[in-house]
């Protein structure tokens, strides 16, 4: 069975910087993109980035545009979700999810890992 787990969350000022991790366990585990959502408290889950596999191709929301950064290992499956200039809309508990080879959508998902930026 494949597991994500994500760490790196914490509490920042605004204008700072934190790193998210996600790593996928599980023997027969092959993506075919992975990437990091978010859910503020009272809104729905929304898209924050996402990374191909196959040919690295990334995607950002508007929101993070030039200020988050998705990446990942260049062996294994671990993702990262580096995120600069931090602002107190930031706040929420962020998600890895995976898209595995011949899922049509993302179809494992991390617990999560709360990020909180102050003002």
């Amino acid at each position: 069975q494949v597991q994500l787990a994500e760490s790196g969350g914490g509490l920042v000022q605004a204008g700072g910087s934190l790193r998210l991790s996600c790593v996928a366990s599980g023997r027969t585990f092959s993506a075919h993109a992975m990437g990091w959502f978010r859910q503020a408290p009272g809104k729905e889950r929304e898209f924050v980035a996402r990374k191909r596999w196959a040919n690295g191709e990334t995607y950002y929301s508007d929101s993070v545009k030039g200020r988050f950064t998705i990446s990942r290992e260049l062996h294994g499956h671990r993702i990262y979700l580096q995120m600069n200039n931090l602002k107190p809309e930031d706040t929420a508990v962020y998600y890895c999810a995976a898209q595995q080879i011949g899922a049509s959508t993302y179809n494992v998902w991390g617990q999560g890992t709360q990020v909180t930026v102050s003002s």
